[in-house]
């Protein structure tokens, strides 16, 4: 991941590393310096190496004091000409910096054509076509209108909007740019983002929030049925409830897969890989036991995603969670979880079918 970008001699001096050790020190996009992964890495790290100014030769050394956990990163540059010595660049980052530094895209060699290339212009395709949106819209609307009634399909898609702008929102929280939301016909919604993360924070913190924005609607329209006994804001608090519940499942790549990824992964790598796969199992297992056609759907395109997850485990852009930041995701993610589970069983103790709709809607 990159970890500092600063002015050198009117270039851009740019350095990348991971937990192992590995560090590789880039002046003008061009390789100075670079240390290999190590069995125990060190926090202390020293990169010698030369620049041509002009005619001159200069000799210099960025010195680094690295800690992951919590992130602190101290550095100091200095640069000898062969009559002095100047200290050109000093200072201390943190998480915060993470969050907010600009990427630095590294350049990729041209692919030959494939399955996959086709796939990702494809999905390029699909997040710029701005007339999709529409019809997405249009389709869901159809297909929840066919399953149910025309009044219930509007009440259902404002639900799964307000869902995807909890997702936007926490997105605007760290400064992204999105492309907004889209809506696919029995599957959910899907939010957007032009920008790319930094930390497992800021994936824990989008992922959270939409489910959180369903809580809170849930519980409104559950208030709203206790007032009023319309029947439809009861079956719309359920839906909210048990979709928001099914999309906090521990599997990739739903929203609590995803948070499950960044707490695990944070820990360990291993750790990361054994947690993912095993949420992917009891995924399989409810997806046959509850006859979930859309949970079986996803867990192909999650398969993938945890064995991207492993193959870039050691060059991750991603600044891992410490261990505070792993206690609050997990309180976070089960208080959300046990919060859902209560508005449910409050339905269910009544009388009327508001649980039939959404297990109707999560098989079809």
């Amino acid at each position: 991941m990159q970890l500092l970008k600063i002015d050198c001699l009117g270039r851009e001096l740019r350095l990348e590393g991971s937990m192992a050790g590995w560090q590789a020190l880039y002046w003008d996009n061009q390789l100075v310096s670079q240390h290999d992964a190590k069995a125990d890495p060190s926090t202390s790290a020293v990169h010698c190496f030369q620049l041509t100014a002009g005619e001159r030769v200069l000799n210099c050394e960025l010195t680094l004091e690295l800690v992951w956990q919590p992130f602190s990163l101290g550095y100091s540059l200095l640069v000898n000409d062969g009559e002095s010595e100047e200290l050109i660049g000093q200072g201390q980052l943190g998480e915060k910096d993470i969050e907010t530094q600009v990427i630095e895209h590294r350049p990729k060699r041209p692919n030959k054509l494939s399955l996959l290339g086709l796939g990702s212009l494809a999905l390029k395709l699909f997040k710029s076509a701005k007339v999709l949106k529409v019809l997405f819209a249009a389709g869901s609307l159809a297909a929840y209108t066919w399953l149910f009634s025309i009044q219930f399909a509007i009440a259902l898609i404002l639900c799964l909007v307000f869902h995807e702008y909890g997702h936007i929102r926490a997105m605007k929280r760290f400064g992204l740019k999105t492309k907004g939301i889209y809506l696919i016909p029995f599957v959910g919604g899907l939010a957007l983002s032009d920008d790319r993360i930094n930390t497992r924070w800021q994936d824990v913190y989008i992922s959270i929030m939409g489910p959180f924005f369903g809580l809170l609607l849930s519980c409104a329209c559950l208030v709203v049925y206790w007032l009023t006994d319309i029947e439809l804001f009861a079956g719309l608090a359920a839906f909210n409830a048990l979709l928001n519940l099914f999309n906090l499942l521990p599997v990739l790549p739903l929203d609590g897969g995803h948070i499950l990824k960044s707490i695990a992964f944070s820990v360990n790598s291993v750790i990361g890989l054994v947690c993912c796969v095993l949420g992917a199992v009891a995924g399989v297992v409810l997806s046959y036991y509850f006859n979930l056609t859309l949970l079986g759907f996803l867990l192909a395109i999650g398969s993938l995603e945890i064995v991207f997850e492993w193959r870039g485990r050691h060059v991750s852009d991603l600044l891992p969670l410490d261990r505070y930041g792993q206690l609050v995701s997990a309180l976070w993610y089960f208080g959300t979880v046990g919060s859902l589970c209560a508005v449910i069983w409050v339905l269910a103790q009544g009388d009327n079918q508001a649980l039939a709709l959404p297990m109707k809607i999560l098989g079809s």
